[in-house]
């Protein structure tokens, strides 16, 4: 190193400023490696969102509700009106095809005071449910 205190004082001055520089590129290197990241994850997320739009759009439409895929109280007033009298949720199961078991029973049973409670059927006795009309 120089003897000469003047160029003493510019190399250290130099030799400061190269530090402050390397650790500014350092940090703007972890910068920019959290953003490529960042970048990375937003990337594919929206492949993943390309992907499923893609997927939806070549679903087929559902057909009309007809047969086991129509809603369980379209199929429940279907079976009222087709028999024209009074039903008991176990024979509901029965006419829907349902296995006569605890949860089918007491599921259909649930539906049936739903849409007695909103007027759509009445049940003349207890657990014995029809259409208003019948």
């Amino acid at each position: 190193m120089s003897e000469n205190p003047q160029v003493k004082a510019i190399l250290e001055h130099l030799e400061a400023r190269e530090r402050e520089l390397a650790d500014q590129a350092e940090q703007f290197r972890v910068r920019i490696e959290e953003l490529t990241r960042q970048l990375g994850e937003l990337a594919a997320e929206s492949e993943d969102l390309r992907i499923t739009r893609k997927t939806l759009l070549t679903l087929p439409l559902p057909s009309p509700a007809t047969g086991p895929d129509r809603p369980a109280y379209q199929q429940i007033l279907t079976a009222l009106a087709d028999t024209s009298r009074p039903m008991r949720a176990r024979d509901l199961c029965q006419a829907l095809d349902l296995p006569i078991l605890p949860k089918n029973t007491e599921g259909i049973r649930s539906k049936l005071k739903r849409l007695v409670s909103r007027g759509i059927l009445i049940e003349p006795e207890p657990g014995l449910f029809a259409r208003p009309d019948a």
